[in-house]
């Protein structure tokens, strides 16, 4: 493995602090153009898995937002066996099995904000089928995702 940097990586970070900055115009151009030069839906697996989760987060439109999460859920269903190298080597604690949950349980949520319940919770099912592969860290990440998935199940019970 190159001791390079991944430039890919630091750009789509870049766009992700400016969505978490509250610049979500600048953040969807910019994963609009990355998405672009990455080569879109032929583009590297673990690049657009990262990038259209994030860029999801930035649509104004709940059906382009679903859009987003399912490029992403369609790269995470092409990692390989080295995919995991890569990920560790962007940041240590990173497991792609990890990404699943989470890409599930944004699925659930935007079936849910577009009327479709049954959708919603078939995603709500496959998130929690894949929880043993999150880790109980320091961050808590597993409890923020396990918290989001019993409001999302809330929400829909509420109607």
């Amino acid at each position: 493995m190159s001791e390079q940097p991944d430039q890919v990586m630091a750009r789509i970070t870049t766009a992700i602090e400016q969505s978490h900055a509250g610049e979500a115009t600048a953040a969807a151009a910019a994963f609009d153009t990355i998405w672009s030069e990455i080569g879109g839906e032929d583009g590297d697996p673990f690049h657009r898995c990262v990038l259209a989760h994030y860029a999801a987060d930035v649509q104004p439109d709940p059906a382009d937002e679903l859009a987003w999460d399912l490029r992403a859920l369609a790269a995470a269903n092409e990692f390989t066996a080295d995919t995991d190298e890569r990920a560790r080597a962007y940041h240590a604690s990173l497991q792609v099995q990890g990404f699943f949950p989470s890409l599930h349980l944004n699925l659930a949520e935007d079936y849910r904000k577009l009327g479709d319940p049954a959708q919603a919770r078939e995603h709500l099912r496959l998130a929690r089928e894949r929880l043993h592969h999150l880790a109980v860290g320091p961050e808590g990440y597993a409890d923020t995702i396990r918290t989001a998935l019993a409001r999302v199940e809330q929400d829909l019970a509420a109607g």
